[in-house]
């Protein structure tokens, strides 16, 4: 538990107090790493409860070529050394299959930074294909995704103009743009950025504002362990909080370690310690508070993943069962099932979500482009985080099944639910609770309301022999999610209005008897010139 001016701190942040940064530097000085972990998972807890997601992705590399040269990067290549400028759109198409077989929901786009600025050869490549510009060619491609894999759309392009980014929110549903650092040493010679035109915070932090003005679903987040102070890493998480504050539009800050790559001139600089990554994550927390979504790549941290629960983060970002992550291609993804069990082992329940965050679907006319949201509503679940099976009323066979968890339901869940076995009346918000059941709390509610019912009736289950007797499907209403209903007027190109008389009625009732039915279900539209008489007379003739 936390104690005495820690526990003062918590309510601060709970009360969305925003912290400055001469405040957080001497808490950094100040408090242990177990102690910051512990506010931060504490603060988490209060906007995430037991959840902890992930992004179930396919990583589509459309160009690796790049105008930057980052001290750390392996991603960029030179036209010597890559293949072909681009990912053709078939290829691509060949990705996002392969993931739509292994369940993924994310198109993920990564790609250098304006490499037609630098090379003749991704000029060249554009104009045999019909473009003029990478960003073109990104939006063309996105959009084909969009329309035949089923896949959404997140897109990682660089530094970005407004008609730009206007143009691929019509393709995608997120968007995104590392910050990295506000530090602007790293662009000086030596410094990581050095090279890097499209690396100035300046130049990045206004992009950001951009995409905040046009409501864009935006992901971000820092790079650790490149050459900044903890002053810039506090500046630089601050300077995305005040973006936020302003527009709402960041969805995700994302903590990531630097790693030493070869061949690289930064290839024999230090790595950030476990106690970095973990202390950066607990500071962003308490930055953040408690509804923002903070992620650490697990494949970075491997052998740290309770840890960096216990730090505060709520998600592991994009996994993906089909293609590595082709910026850090020597830290393979985490098998799921080792996701799985670090997570439970937490105390958490591993929720598979979309690449845009469910506050932001349950808002999808302020968020999405009218042309995304039907893509994204039919993959997500009422909550908004990514279906986990494909069943539909009516449709599918096969009930989907619970897996089997491996942790104990919440104190919270199960509360409620001995409150309910008690006779006692549940407020909205405990049933809003249960609807909201996930993982352990969704078994051992389905086990509870499995014992109610044994203890009630015990294994008779019953149903009657009934015929659906559809009188009319004329209706006064124009409820948007019907194909049932029609206009008493024709209308072209639709299925004739119909009325059945009273005589059809009974025709249909004793034939229903003759079968062996005892019961009949009366459906019909609400019929316009319909009056209580009628529906008297209509259940006098079945009778």
């Amino acid at each position: 538990m936390v104690k005495g001016t820690d526990t003062q701190l918590l309510d601060r942040i709970l009360d969305n107090d925003r912290l400055t940064v001469t405040y957080l530097s001497t808490l950094l000085d100040h408090t242990h790493t177990e102690n910051l972990m512990t506010m931060a998972a504490t603060v988490r807890d209060h906007g995430h409860g037991s959840i902890v997601t992930y992004s179930p992705k396919v990583f589509i590399p459309l160009t690796h070529l790049c105008r930057d040269s980052c001290g750390y990067c392996t991603f960029a290549e030179t036209p010597k050394i890559s293949k072909s400028p681009y990912l053709s759109i078939d290829q691509v198409l060949e990705i996002c299959k392969r993931g739509t077989e292994h369940g993924c929901k994310e198109a993920l786009f990564t790609l250098g930074d304006k490499p037609e600025y630098r090379y003749s050869a991704a000029r060249q490549a554009l104009d045999d294909m019909g473009y003029g510009s990478t960003i073109d060619y990104v939006i063309d491609a996105a959009r084909i995704v969009l329309k035949e894999t089923g896949l959404i759309p997140h897109i990682n392009a660089g530094v970005m103009t407004s008609d730009e980014l206007i143009r691929l929110r019509t393709v995608s549903a997120s968007q995104g743009l590392m910050l990295e650092s506000t530090a602007q040493s790293l662009l000086a010679k030596g410094g990581a950025h050095y090279g890097s035109p499209d690396k100035d915070p300046a130049l990045r932090l206004s992009m950001m504002d951009t995409a905040g003005h046009l409501k864009i679903p935006f992901t971000s987040g820092i790079l650790i362990g490149i050459g900044e102070s903890w002053v810039d890493r506090i500046n630089s998480l601050i300077a995305l909080r005040a973006l936020n504050d302003q527009y709402g539009h960041i969805q995700e800050i994302i903590i990531q370690n630097f790693r030493a790559k070869p061949h690289t001139r930064m290839s024999q600089a230090p790595e950030p310690s476990e106690d970095d990554m973990l202390r950066t994550i607990a500071l962003a927390r308490l930055i953040f508070g408690p509804h923002m979504n903070i992620q650490a790549p697990p494949n970075l941290s491997p052998t740290s993943l309770s840890n960096l629960i216990a730090a505060g983060i709520n998600d592991w970002g994009g996994v993906s069962p089909v293609t590595p992550d082709h910026v850090n291609p020597e830290a393979p993804w985490p098998h799921l099932a080792i996701l799985r069990r670090a997570t439970e082992a937490a105390g958490k329940t591993l929720t598979p979500r979309l690449t845009v965050y469910p506050s932001y679907v349950r808002a999808a006319a302020t968020w999405l482009d009218k042309a995304v949201t039907p893509h994204v509503l039919k993959v997500s679940d009422t909550d908004g985080f990514a279906r986990e099976d494909l069943w539909q009323t009516g449709i599918s066979d096969d009930v989907p099944s619970t897996p089997t968890p491996h942790t104990a339901a919440s104190e919270k869940l199960t509360a409620i639910v001995d409150r309910a076995a008690q006779g006692a009346v549940l407020t909205k918000q405990d049933i809003s609770a249960l609807f909201r059941a996930r993982g352990s709390d969704l078994e051992y509610l389905l086990n509870a309301a499995n014992s109610l019912r044994q203890a009630q009736t015990g294994n008779t289950v019953t149903y009657a022999i009934n015929r659906n007797i559809n009188y009319t499907n004329v209706c006064g209403y124009h409820c948007q999610f019907c194909g049932f209903s029609k206009q008493l007027r024709h209308q072209p190109g639709r299925e004739s209005s119909y009325l059945l008389d009273l005589h059809e009625i009974g025709n249909r009732s004793a034939e229903a008897w003759q079968r062996g039915a005892t019961e009949v279900c009366l459906q019909g539209g609400i019929h316009p010139k319909f009056t209580g008489q009628t529906y008297l007379d209509i259940c006098q003739a079945v009778r």
